[in-house]
């Protein structure tokens, strides 16, 4: 079993990434594989929106897309973790989800029983984003809303998350309850 992590901020180490890393530490502590893969840290071009994408064979983008998909798609479960900016997603994350169209035009489902989305934010914005993300999650495989875990919280400066007990607390609990469900199924 594995659980991968896609992490859209582009501050490597800021209050996403730790609420994720608080959740991937009790997947792994419940002897579940993880990985965290920080978008910031690869090249992932946007979309070319091509009209024959379900036609084509494989993307014509030559980027690291296709690899971090895939890791992606194979996974048992999954988190999407993305500040919020400008009343969204980052546009990271937004490049990574529309990449992720392809699979939509060739019927190729993710395989994850279950999923947690992290999203942090200053203020608005965080409801749009849990919503985009939670439709992307529920057009790319058929998953019971039950499975579907959301974390939001409001930070404003850097690593503000760390002195928010609650918080942590919430996304440790959100990795438990993602490690019992994998384990429930499998």
């Amino acid at each position: 079993m594995k659980v991968v992590a896609i992490a859209g901020s582009p501050r490597p180490t800021g209050n996403t990434s730790y609420l994720t890393d608080r959740a991937l530490e009790e997947i792994a502590a419940a002897g579940i594989e993880t990985e965290k893969i920080v978008l910031c840290q690869h090249r992932i071009n946007p979309c070319f929106g091509h009209d024959d994408c379900g036609s084509l064979k494989a993307c014509r983008q030559k980027d690291d897309a296709p690899a971090i998909i895939e890791k992606f798609r194979e996974a048992d479960g999954l988190i999407l973790a993305t500040p919020v900016y400008y009343f969204n997603m980052t546009a990271q994350m937004k490049a990574f989800v529309d990449r992720n169209y392809f699979l939509y035009t060739h019927d190729i489902p993710l395989k994850a029983i279950c999923a947690g989305m992290i999203v942090i934010g200053g203020g608005e914005g965080m409801d749009h984003t849990v919503r985009a993300l939670r439709r992307f999650l529920l057009l790319s495989g058929e998953k019971p809303e039950d499975r579907l875990l959301t974390l939001t919280g409001c930070a404003t400066e850097a690593g503000e998350v760390k002195n928010d007990a609650a918080l942590v607390e919430q996304a440790r609990q959100m990795g438990r309850r993602l490690a019992g469900m994998l384990r429930q199924v499998k």
